[in-house]
């Protein structure tokens, strides 16, 4: 982050490090102040610049992650004591600029199902540390244990123009969902929008002034590795993020908007702002960026991950193996989104998961109708309500594989469209009938454009149980339109609570889904009320 224009940052109430001095409400900045970034002076010990995160807690183990000032070593403290006596310590990875200063640690050996504080420092050569920065996260119950689990998604941050804005306190929607203290937050993809410039000011239709805090790196889309870095490290920027990023262990998985608006491998841009049209080069920069920024714990972003008796996640990537966006009607079962390797994980994990529930993290919706232009298509469907076609091919092989080998208790969750949702999915009301009841509940915004709703597709029968969504597109985080999901589930029935919330945490709309001890898959049987 070394371009970063930093001058007024501190006035912002926004702190780049432990060192320096933080605002803790973004609200309280003068109205004369200005939101860009402030200078910063390194001097003195090794800090870190961004907080801390933690990702992919796991039954016995979890990534910490840190970003120093300058080069020096990670080490973590960590221990389920606040005061963390008797801590363990794992001196973790030198940190230079082959990785942005950024590095990640891997705790082993974590006890289940428990609440796990950490304290993380950098050290120079000498063994000199400045500031601690603490955190804590929460580790996954054993495999058969029936325990409660929390979570919360969503997605879409810092998007179409709406920045960190200090007037309005910063993206408050993060403290809101630390304030549920949830087990673990599921990130549905567009972490960053590396296509999306900001402003320094933005007028709204009714005349108020939207003010963004600016760095160089979100003045221009994103090309060289240094401004793919800088997306990531804006959003840090932000006090109400890094708090919650500081206690809540993450799950993520990239979309789109990591490398720029609804790419795919092998395409050449025609868009007068990128001087480098070769989009996978782009996207190898966004890739290296993600991983370097992001406390994941695998290069590989699809992965499961397990909490418990009643929880399987399946993190899919939807980007990295899709093909070409065309008008999505091809008979070729070797095309799609997934892959076939993939695909064939998904349905064998799902095969082999003895979890009451199996949530499939999808950073696209499946049934609802994403454009790409006038006549290519973003995401699964394209609107032709009749048999599978073109991306619908492979979901199609998934749910019907899934029904044949018994899989119960199939519940989809995504973000990507901007808005709030609940889709059920009926074979009665369906062109392909090969499969059981489920659900998919859409989330977002977080601090980015609202829009919606898009075109529900009748390939596999959906229904929408509820939408909220704005009533123009690109509705500014000021008109309420911004959204996340929360999922509940209890530990000795079962039963699994989805709560569509606004960015007060106001529930908009709820749902209990039951388990089903009976030969078929019914994840629908729950009634859904306001």
């Amino acid at each position: 982050m070394t371009s970063l224009e930093r001058r007024t940052l501190l006035r912002a109430g926004i702190a780049l490090g432990g060192g320096l001095a933080v605002s803790p409400v973004l609200g309280a900045v003068p109205a004369r102040a200005t939101a860009s970034a402030p200078a910063y002076v390194v001097s003195g010990r090794p800090e870190l610049s961004h907080g801390v995160q933690s990702g992919d807690a796991t039954v016995d183990s979890a990534v910490v992650w840190g970003r120093a000032d300058r080069p020096g070593r990670l080490v973590v403290e960590y221990g389920t004591r606040p005061d963390l006596r008797n801590a363990e310590t794992v001196r973790g990875p030198w940190l230079t600029p082959d990785t942005d200063l950024t590095g990640r640690v891997r705790l082993r050996g974590l006890p289940a199902g428990r609440r796990i504080h950490y304290r993380v420092r950098v050290e120079n050569e000498r063994g000199a540390a400045g500031e601690a920065v603490s955190g804590s996260l929460v580790t996954a119950p054993r495999e058969n244990q029936r325990a409660d689990v929390r979570f919360v998604w969503s997605g879409d941050i810092v998007g179409q123009g709406w920045g960190i804005n200090p007037d309005i306190g910063g993206m408050t929607i993060f403290e809101e969902m630390r304030r549920l203290g949830p087990d673990f937050f599921l990130c549905s993809g567009d972490t960053v929008y590396s296509d999306g410039p900001l402003s320094a000011t933005v007028t709204l239709p009714d005349g108020r002034v939207w003010r963004n805090v600016t760095t160089a790196e979100k003045s221009k889309v994103a090309e060289t590795l240094a401004e793919y870095r800088g997306q990531f490290a804006y959003n840090l920027l932000d006090a109400n993020y890094r708090a919650f990023a500081a206690e809540v262990a993450q799950i993520n998985q990239w979309d789109d908007h990591e490398v720029r608006n609804n790419w795919y491998p092998g395409q050449i841009l025609d868009d007068a702002r990128y001087t480098e049209k070769n989009v996978d080069v782009l996207a190898a920069r966004a890739r290296q960026a993600f991983h370097e920024w992001v406390p994941i714990g695998d290069d590989r972003v699809y992965r499961t991950l397990s909490y418990g008796r009643h929880l399987d996640v399946f993190v899919l990537d939807m980007r990295t193996y899709k093909d070409p966006n065309d008008d999505n009607r091809y008979a070729d079962p070797r095309r799609g989104l997934l892959g076939d390797r993939q695909r064939r994980w998904l349905i064998d994990g799902l095969s082999r998961s003895r979890a009451t529930w199996k949530v499939i993290a999808a950073d696209l919706p499946l049934g609802l109708v994403v454009p790409d232009g006038a006549t290519a298509q973003e995401g699964v469907a394209q609107g032709d309500a009749g048999a599978p076609l073109g991306r619908e091919l492979e979901f199609a092989e998934v749910l019907r594989t899934a029904q044949r080998r018994g899989v119960r208790g199939i519940v989809f969750v995504t973000a990507d469209v901007h808005y709030t949702a609940a889709h059920h999915y009926d074979p009665a009301r369906a062109a392909f009938k090969d499969f059981d009841p489920f659900w998919e509940f859409v989330s977002g915004p977080l601090n980015a454009g609202a829009f919606g709703p898009n075109v529900l597709d009748g390939t596999f029968g959906p229904r929408a149980e509820f939408v909220h969504a704005p009533p123009q597109a690109n509705a500014s985080p000021m008109e309420g339109f911004q959204h996340f999901g929360e999922i509940e589930i209890d530990g000795p029935s079962g039963d699994l609570t989805v709560r569509l919330r606004d960015a007060r945490s106001a529930v908009l709309w709820s749902t209990t889904l039951r388990p089903e001890h009976g030969p078929k898959q019914s994840p629908g049987a729950g009634s859904p009320h306001r």
